[in-house]
């Protein structure tokens, strides 16, 4: 089996559309929300959100009809592979054969921007009215399969829905794919675009979303005041190569992917099991993948989306994974305290972090964390960056539907 290196990484975030900008603001503990701009917020119950702000899909060489023809999330996802693509120096058809190449870039909910678009042009207009590329636009793995077009990928193409795990489930499942010899390299991630106000609405109704009303208190993961999550938006795509690929062709590399665990809580619909089973579950198989030992530094990017429940449970799950005296050595930040949580994409964007604390050995901070709930008594870095060098790093994401992800990178 292939070891499995992370070679090219590319984002749309409200930190920043590139890796640079999004690293300086993440350790500079710069906070991407503010006002809705892209809704009007006048009858809005909440009105702060993480969006991308300057974005131009020209700037990444985005075909004009692919603008015209797709919804924004498959717009960002094009954006990120095209800056992974270039970061990597992958060249397909030269470096690898097209159909060793797979693509597995996922979205939560898919085009619903379009959905709601088209259901008001419906309502208005009469069915006859809607787009005939409404259904192409709309669905969840047109973003995935648009990269395979641009790349010439022909390989396994795996658009993986798993509401907030998704991301990190893409990531995982490429692993497998080139582990198990099924890939020599695959282009993957998360993309979103939801803020819109059938989402919006969906998530406050359902009393997912935070109701704080003032700007630093909106996303306070681990904080005894949150009150829910912030809704964000973007893209992150990270390009996997075997190890042989990465050798013959001299490529660079970011941090080798060293484990994954995925499992199912089987439980409820949108809470997650109180006893954090599951969740745990999901980080002791990628640490054992990964060959984690006791004593080892260990940096993990929490899922720590600021919902009472979610945070506690996460807690609980570090606990039950690690041991008491491991977990408590363990250095762990939300960065959604930052960038908001940006459902599909969020997993993606935070194994990019993830690699990044490795490389630069500096971890980013859980911001407006000033009330810790004595529920949530580990080390969440909080308020401001922190030098320190991991020896591995996971990322977990635990989505509606009792979906759980974690993958473990380590230094290449």
């Amino acid at each position: 089996m292939s070891k499995v290196f992370i070679t090219g990484m590319g984002c749309i975030t409200p930190l920043g559309n590139n890796i640079e900008t999004l690293w300086a603001n993440l350790i500079a503990g710069k906070s991407g929300i503010g006002l809705i701009s892209q809704i009007d917020p006048t009858n809005l119950p909440m009105k702060y959100a993480a969006e991308v702000h300057d974005f131009n899909p020209d700037d990444y060489g985005i075909d004009k009809a692919m603008v015209r023809h797709n919804d924004l999330y498959a717009l960002y996802a094009l954006a990120a592979a095209a800056q992974a693509m270039a970061d990597s120096g992958l060249k397909v058809g030269e470096h690898v054969d097209p159909r060793r190449v797979g693509t597995a870039i996922g979205s939560g909910v898919g085009g619903i921007k379009t959905f709601e678009e088209q259901h008001t042009n419906k309502m208005q207009n009469g069915m006859r009215r809607i787009s005939p590329l409404f259904i192409p636009e709309m669905i969840a793995n047109i973003g995935s399969a648009n990269v395979a077009i641009v790349y010439n990928a022909q390989g396994p193409n795996l658009p993986v829905v798993t509401a907030c795990a998704t991301g990190t489930h893409s990531v995982g499942e490429a692993y497998r794919l080139i582990k198990e010899g099924r890939a020599d390299a695959v282009i993957t991630g998360g993309a979103e675009a939801s803020i819109c106000e059938m989402a919006v609405g969906g998530f406050w109704n359902c009393k997912a979303l935070s109701s704080a009303t003032e700007p630093d208190q909106v996303s306070i993961p681990f904080d005894a005041r949150r009150k829910g999550f912030t809704m964000g938006e973007g893209a992150g795509v990270l390009v996997l190569e075997s190890e042989e690929l990465v050798r013959r062709r001299g490529a660079k590399t970011y941090a080798e992917v060293c484990g994954y665990g995925n499992t199912c809580d089987a439980y409820h619909y949108t809470a997650p099991r109180p006893d954090g089973l599951g969740a745990a579950e999901a980080i002791r198989l990628s640490l054992e993948e990964a060959g984690f030992r006791p004593g080892e530094n260990l940096y993990i990017n929490a899922h720590g989306t600021g919902t009472p429940l979610n945070d506690r449970g996460e807690t609980v799950a570090i606990k039950l994974a690690l041991g008491e005296t491991e977990a408590r050595r363990a250095v762990i930040s939300s960065t959604k305290s930052m960038h908001g949580h940006m459902l599909g994409a969020t997993g993606a964007v935070e194994l990019i972090i993830s690699a990044l604390v490795l490389r630069n050995g500096i971890v980013p901070p859980t911001i407006n964390l000033r009330e810790p709930d004595p529920d949530c008594d580990l080390d969440y870095t909080p308020n401001t960056a922190r030098q320190w060098q991991p020896d591995i790093a996971v990322s977990d994401s635990l989505g509606f539907g009792g979906h759980n992800a974690c993958v473990a990178l380590r230094k290449a």
